[in-house]
């Protein structure tokens, strides 16, 4: 591998395959699609096999210097490798997930799922400050037409609300690229990592990204665009928002935020905390309350991503490693969910939860899955889903009790609402004819659901083939930012052991009395 230019590679595969997709027939488009992810896949197995663990920091580097003093520099860590493979992954499923429901201009819509492949493996691998604000940035575009164009009656709304409130916020963030450059002199990215910027300008400059990223995750109260963008996007379209956009915000906040201003992160690190909580109950109780699937499983997600944010600001090993776990573990889940709605959407053309019931009766394979999938989002031990909440909940805990216990109220918030949304889609009594004529999951829909079963057991029972890779980035994060960790809200000290206290006590005192 060796010389290979392995990550431009992984963008051009796709980009040639939108480029063609726009020339061809619907049916070839299709064809063109799928296989160029397939192999897109591929080369992301290979880069995967090819990372070596423990080796150096930044692997696969490609440099060359283009016009202006601007740099073409790619280069992955693990962080960027795993989710990377999370997007390579889901990308063949969309694909499929849209093969008979997507009937309009099928090539244009093809060519934007292909460019986003493009824009996505950009984001992760970029090392130029500036490259990454471009791939950034350009994500948007894809997306916005695949609202406004493929979506649902209310479209052109929901993709200009998706748009205004991601592009806004990112005005701030290129001043303060800018100034950045200007004071270390330089845009590259590792070298910006382990720059001290000084401590006055870093509260001002971790609030210009946090303008940014908190939309992208979304955070509370910047996630209004949220639901209405995932009501109105195509199936596709919200496995992809759902699966690896909202994670760009949380990967700018690991790779930008807290090592690049590891003070100001931690002096708000109360701010984060504060969201995050009101965010876990607020849209866990919303979610509650709503009629529309694809409406609830985006509330929830806006929950999920709280705890990610938690966990990311905990200042620890723990933390970090189960926000990184949460976050691909709710691209697969949350993406799988959608899925589910979309398999039944394409039957009925509604996804209104009173207007289905008893699924489980004529569509048990799909009430098998449907019910893994719910499991997988609760948290469910030897899912994902428990791995990442658990070591992130963990991790929340040793800095502060307060947001470990309100953060764990969302599991149980979580069981009320996904399994209230099971109990009413899949058992009961089956009180609409047509719904109770569904065909069980087709041969396609199956090659979209399994896949996604295994890695999400893989990843349950054996999590260690995703954290290693990782490992060591984020134990040199956790060193970066270690010395200006907040005090934790525990007042609990270690005392000596049981032993030497009991060998303490005055000669001729009681056991008993020494105890109390």
């Amino acid at each position: 591998m060796e010389g290979f230019p392995i990550l431009t590679t992984m963008m051009l595969v796709p980009l040639v395959g939108a480029i063609l997709c726009l020339f061809t027939s619907a049916s070839v488009a299709r064809g063109i699609a799928l296989s160029v992810t397939m192999v897109t896949l591929a080369l992301g197995a290979m880069l995967w096999l090819n990372f070596d663990i423990g080796g150096a920091q930044w692997q696969f580097t490609e440099r060359a210097e283009l016009f202006a003093g601007f740099t073409y520099a790619l280069g992955i860590d693990g962080i960027a490798l795993m989710l990377i493979m999370l997007s390579v992954f889901l990308m063949p499923i969309c694909i499929l997930a849209s093969w008979d429901s997507i009937q309009k201009r099928v090539g244009e819509y093809m060519s934007a799922f292909l460019l986003m492949e493009v824009l996505m493996i950009g984001v992760f691998a970029a090392q130029d400050l500036f490259l990454f604000y471009i791939f950034f940035e350009a994500s948007l575009i894809p997306m916005y037409l695949i609202i406004g164009v493929w979506g649902g009656d209310n479209r052109i709304y929901a993709s200009y609300k998706f748009f205004l409130y991601t592009l806004l916020g990112s005005v701030l963030m290129l001043i303060a690229m800018f100034w950045m450059t200007a004071e270390a002199g330089t845009s590259d990215i590792p070298t910006l990592m382990a720059y001290d910027f000084p401590a006055g300008a870093q509260t001002w400059l971790w609030l210009a990204f946090f303008a940014s990223f908190a939309v992208k995750v979304p955070m509370w109260p910047f996630h209004t665009w949220l639901p209405d963008a995932h009501v109105q996007a195509p199936t596709a379209g919200s496995v992809i928002l759902a699966g690896v956009l909202l994670k760009l915000g949380g990967y700018g906040f690991i790779r930008f935020s807290l090592p690049m201003f590891p003070e100001a992160s931690a002096d708000l690190a109360w701010f984060v905390f504060a969201l995050a909580m009101v965010a876990v109950v607020y849209t866990s109780l919303v979610a509650l309350v709503q009629h529309d699937m694809k409406k609830l499983i985006a509330y929830s997600s806006v929950a999920h991503m709280a705890i990610v944010m938690v966990g990311l600001f905990a200042f620890n090993v723990q933390g970090l490693e189960g926000a990184m776990v949460l976050m691909l573990s709710h691209g697969l889940v949350s993406g799988a969910l959608f899925l589910c709605v979309g398999v039944i959407y394409d039957r009925l053309h509604t996804r209104e939860i009173d207007r289905y019931g008893g699924l489980s009766i004529n569509m048990p394979y799909y009430a098998m899955f449907f019910l893994f999938f719910t499991m997988a989002s609760i948290g469910l031990p030897g899912t994902s889903g428990f791995v990442g909440e658990f070591l992130s909940l963990a991790g929340i805990y040793q800095v502060s009790t307060w947001a470990a216990l309100i953060c764990t109220t969302g599991i149980i918030l979580g069981a009320a609402y996904m399994l209230y949304l099971y109990r009413r889609v899949a058992f009961g009594v089956q009180k609409n004819a047509d719904a109770a004529r569904m065909d069980d999951l087709s041969g396609r829909e199956w090659a979209m659901i399994v896949p996604v079963v295994a890695v999400v057991l893989w990843m349950g029972v054996y999590p260690e083939s995703f954290i290693a890779p990782m490992r060591a980035d984020i134990a040199a994060l956790d060193a970066r930012i270690a010395s200006a960790a907040p005090e934790s809200d525990s007042r609990l000290a270690a005392g000596p052991p049981r032993e030497e206290a009991a060998n303490a006590l005055p000669h001729g005192a009681d056991g008993e009395e020494g105890e109390h």
